[in-house]
């Protein structure tokens, strides 16, 4: 079974696929199959009777395999809305159940799928259901991408606390520097180091072509040490 990353953030536009990009791109880079899935996007473009989504188009360049566009990115719609506004336009239900499908065939072809959701943590896919209740579902460890801004800690730990009661396990988190003029930011990052018990991971500078970027050898190593009490490593090589 491949190892499977669920990646939040405190907000939407925070850094999730910047962080997503540079963890399939690090893995990858570490010898792992590796690949990412988008389950839901809205704000994608029409390109020869395709919906494209330039979160997927990163994810894809940063991946060491490929799959199907509807196994890396089951549901995707034009407006930039809410997703779960989004498919009630297009008259789509989207399913929790559809998605955990395939992302089990994503893990059938890589050693490690990259998960990225929409928006918050409870983000709405449905009128029923949100990005907790399909991380849920997942049950996959989950990686959170904090945007350093002001109001990031009292987000993060909003976040924290609604992860950890899902049950799910909270794999790291990662820092990335989205306002280059946020003042006290080594300040602010030592409180969340003091009060998030899971361990950073990485800092994202602020930078336009950080997508292109891979996760440093020593993040991708801590992810793997510390789940491994989890979750078994698939190829021994590796470890």
């Amino acid at each position: 079974m491949a190892l499977r990353f669920f990646i939040t953030g405190t907000d939407t536009d925070i850094g999730k696929t910047v962080a997503s990009a540079q963890l399939i791109r690090g893995f990858a880079q570490m010898g792992y199959k590796t690949i990412g899935m988008k389950p839901v996007a809205s704000g994608c473009e029409r390109s020869n009777d395709i919906l494209l989504n330039v979160d997927v188009a990163s994810h894809c360049r940063a991946s060491n395999i490929s799959a199907p566009l509807d196994l890396i990115n089951p549901y995707r719609f034009v407006p930039a809305i809410s997703p779960h506004l989004a498919a009630r336009d297009a008259n789509v239900e989207i399913h929790i159940s559809h998605l955990v499908d395939c992302a089990e065939q994503l893990s059938n072809l890589a050693e490690v799928v990259i998960i990225e959701g929409a928006g918050g943590w409870y983000a709405p896919i449905s009128d029923q259901n949100t990005i907790a209740d399909l991380a849920t579902a997942l049950a996959a460890p989950v990686i959170m991408v904090v945007g350093m801004r002001l109001g990031c800690l009292n987000h993060a730990q909003l976040t924290i606390d609604a992860i950890e009661q899902r049950g799910l396990i909270v794999a790291g988190w990662i820092a990335n520097c989205i306002d280059p003029a946020f003042d006290r930011y080594e300040d602010n990052l030592a409180y969340l180091k003091k009060h998030i018990s899971a361990p950073l991971l990485a800092e994202l500078a602020y930078d336009e072509g950080a997508v292109n970027f891979a996760l440093n050898a020593s993040a991708i190593e801590l992810l793997t040490a510390n789940l491994a009490i989890n979750q078994p490593i698939i190829a021994e090589s590796h470890i």
